[in-house]
Formats: C-alpha cells, sequence, structure tokens
C-alpha cells in the first residue's frame, strides 16, 4: 500500500508544472473617509516576482498556487489653486499567494490561459515620498511605511499604509506559448477594507487595494 502510494504521489507531482513570473504592476487604491468622500488617486507603477505551480486536475484544467513579493499603491496630484502643488507616491510591499483555477485549451501550437481565483496577501513595509512646488520653492520628503492593525500601535518614524492582511480576487487572461514562454494579463480587486482601527475603535474610513498588470513567466 506504501509503494502504491509513494508511486501514484510522484506520477502526480511528475506532471505539476514549476514556473517563475515577473512584470509590471498598475496599482490603486480606493480611499474613502467617513463622510463617504473619495480620495482623487492615481495608478502608481511597480512590479512584481514570483513562483507558480500548475496542477492538473481534469483535461486542460489546472489549479495554480503561487507565491509572489508585488508593490502596490497609489499616487496623488493636489493643485491649490494654482499657487501651490503637491504631488505623492505611496508603495507598499506585499507577499501574496493567489489561487487560480485555470482553463488551458490548445490554441496554434501553444495554450491559452483563461483564469481566476482569489488572493491572500500581508504587508511587509514600504516607502511614501511627497513632493511640493510653491512659487520658485520645490522640496521633497520621503519615509517609511509599516501596516498595523491598530494606528495607536504605529511608531513615531513611520507612516501606517494599513492593515496588514488583505485578500481579493484575481483575474488573468494570456498565452502560453510551445515553448514553454507565456504572457498574461492580470487584473486585480481588493475585497477587504485594510483600514487600521483608532485607539481600538473600528475606523469609518476605507482603504481597498486594486490593479491590473501584464506578466512574462516560464514552465519548467
Amino acid at each position: 500500500m506504501v509503494a502504491a502510494a509513494v508511486s501514484i504521489s510522484g506520477a502526480a507531482m511528475s506532471q505539476v508544472e514549476i514556473g517563475i513570473r515577473a512584470g509590471a504592476n498598475f496599482s490603486n487604491a480606493t480611499i474613502e473617509d467617513a463622510n463617504g468622500d473619495k480620495t482623487d488617486t492615481k495608478l502608481n507603477p511597480g512590479w512584481h516576482a514570483g513562483v507558480t505551480f500548475d496542477i492538473p486536475v481534469a483535461d486542460e484544467f489546472y489549479v495554480q498556487p503561487g507565491a509572489l513579493f508585488s508593490t502596490k499603491g497609489f499616487k496623488t496630484d493636489d493643485d491649490y489653486y494654482g499657487v501651490a502643488n503637491v504631488s505623492s507616491k505611496t508603495t507598499p510591499y506585499y507577499v501574496e499567494v493567489p489561487i487560480n483555477f485555470l482553463y488551458k485549451p490548445e490554441l496554434g501550437t501553444g495554450k491559452l490561459l483563461l483564469g481566476a481565483g482569489p488572493y491572500v496577501a500581508y504587508g511587509l513595509g514600504g516607502k511614501w515620498k511627497i513632493d511640493g512646488s510653491a512659487g520658485s520653492y520645490t522640496g521633497s520628503t520621503e519615509g517609511d511605511l509599516e501596516f498595523k492593525n491598530d494606528r495607536t500601535d504605529g511608531s513615531n518614524d513611520k507612516a501606517i499604509y494599513g492593515k496588514p492582511f488583505d485578500a481579493g480576487a484575481n483575474l488573468l487572461f494570456g498565452y502560453e506559448f510551445a515553448n514553454k514562454l507565456s504572457f498574461q494579463l492580470n487584473g486585480q480587486l481588493g475585497l477587504l477594507n485594510i483600514a487600521p482601527k483608532n485607539d481600538g475603535e473600528k475606523p469609518d474610513e476605507k482603504i481597498k487595494n486594486s490593479g491590473f498588470g501584464i506578466s512574462v513567466g516560464y514552465k519548467f
């Protein structure tokens, strides 16, 4: 029985395709205060990289878990009546675990990639930067980001981005060539409000991550 189990598991593992994936992110965040007013945010370019595992479950169907390092965040650009301009860039870093369900039908000499699924992510830190100009004056300041479940637990020398744990949904579309090289478009929508508590009280504001990107991958 042990020999049979080892043989079956070995055969299954031999069909798993291990891959690497990297590409560009174009991230944003929906930020809404207690009055329902939304911050005017813009896309923040970044990047992602990591590994994936294509596990066959049926003919042309796969489960694809992965582990990625990904930068997210947003930009702002505010013009104060033409007198002053202040722009900011907020770039949090995440470790992300997507679990996508793939349909890979043959198309030409390669395979079409259609997939969707959930993801979970955990914030590691990040960077922020503010640039300002007023008349002939220009200047900038920058610092580090941190993740906290409660703002009162934050440090004095770091800005808080949000709660460390995030989760949401993925969508992907792409093509895998016969040589195992692939290209795909990725879409992502955060479903959790990551705004931290204020001195133990539930936050009135809302912060949710979102974005899209493009990836290049290779299967071994």
